[in-house]
């Protein structure tokens, strides 16, 4: 949970339904998208997508089973580790695949879509 109070950007609550660490102003849970009681906040979708990324693994069905870890890290602009996070873990085998995707969406307190780049 946040150190934030109430009301303040980065302020976070448990979402109900599946007990995820979520934004105190989402109006819809990103993990399980279930919405949320009315008047928690009003912000239905993000203002931008900061980042993505997509890839996809695939094993090639020789040899043994692969393992795989989904791990993501977050650092603040000093690069200190200030989140570290075990996603999913699973194994491949057979000609199995997995994707991975990788989404950075941004609020802003209006809803404004702001430009993104340098």
């Amino acid at each position: 949970m946040s150190n934030a109070r109430p009301g303040t950007p980065g302020a976070t609550r448990t979402c109900p339904h599946c007990r995820t660490s979520i934004l105190e102003s989402a109006s819809v849970c990103p993990a399980c998208r279930h919405h949320l009681r009315s008047g928690a906040g009003g912000k239905v979708a993000p203002a931008f997508s900061a980042l993505q990324v997509e890839g996809t693994i695939r094993h090639p069905n020789v040899g043994e089973a692969w393992e795989y870890s989904v791990l993501l890290t977050i650092r603040n602009a000093k690069g200190e580790e200030i989140g570290r996070h075990v996603v999913g873990v699973g194994a491949l085998q057979g000609t199995d695949e997995r994707t991975f995707t990788l989404a950075v969406e941004v609020f802003t307190p209006s809803g404004a879509r702001l430009p993104v780049g340098p």
